[in-house]
């Protein structure tokens, strides 16, 4: 890519188990840009709620709280980082305890208020590839790149069942679903395919396929800009 190409921003959408952070963090890799999961801004959030004993069904608890936590976020898609107060939660946002407590938190105005200015900040002047719920559509909906993943509930499961050390399939599936009913009927900055996005099913491809789509998509911007 161009030095101008560089500065480009990736906005990738999509509900959980749709691919989105292989692809980010593989598209990232191969185009020399930086990488933000956003969604583990909203899991770092989660656990310091959990570990200051914050009710996260309290939506005025949580809005209290909300400024409190110091998160950085590290962009090396090959080893993406998450801080918080000076502790490495990589591993525990993954818990299931953050898992079970992460939808009611983002759902309040005042956690994704707090998240997105510091989501603005990291994107900065670009050269990343950023994924999320919202990113073509609130975080960064001048992105140069939109693209919003989907997969068939069955697959989505699966593949979350496999990153969670073999959990189980149709337990899995619900939860996903019930993360996307939430997500998608929320009041702020609910999940939907952003205008301008380019819709890929991921079902019937390899990651290396999907990947090789992205970047295909981001070198044809590139060159023209």
């Amino acid at each position: 890519m161009t030095s101008q190409a560089r500065s480009i921003v990736i906005a990738v959408d999509g509900p959980s188990g749709s691919g989105k952070s292989s692809t980010s963090r593989g598209t990232a890799a191969k185009l020399g840009l930086r990488y933000l999961d956003t969604g583990a801004m909203f899991r770092a959030m989660t656990w310091w709620m959990l570990e200051h004993g914050v009710d996260v069904h309290d939506a005025d608890a949580v809005t209290a709280a909300a400024g409190r936590p110091e998160i950085v976020s590290g962009t090396d898609p090959l080893a993406p980082t998450i801080v918080v107060d000076g502790t490495d939660v990589a591993v525990a946002i993954r818990g299931d305890a953050v898992t079970g407590a992460v939808s009611p938190v983002s759902a309040v105005p005042a956690v994704r208020s707090r998240l997105l200015e510091l989501q603005r900040a990291v994107i900065g002047e670009g050269g990343i590839v950023v994924e999320g719920r919202d990113i073509g559509s609130v975080v960064w909906p001048q992105a140069e790149v939109k693209v919003y993943l989907t997969a068939d509930p069955a697959a989505r499961a699966a593949r979350r069942a496999l990153e969670e050390g073999g959990s189980d399939v149709a337990a899995t599936q619900e939860s996903l679903l019930a993360r996307d009913k939430i997500d998608s009927g929320r009041a702020t900055a609910p999940l939907t395919m952003p205008e301008g996005a380019h819709h890929i099913d991921t079902t019937d491809f390899t990651l290396d396929e999907v990947i090789g789509q992205l970047v295909a998509l981001s070198e044809a911007v590139g060159a023209a800009r």
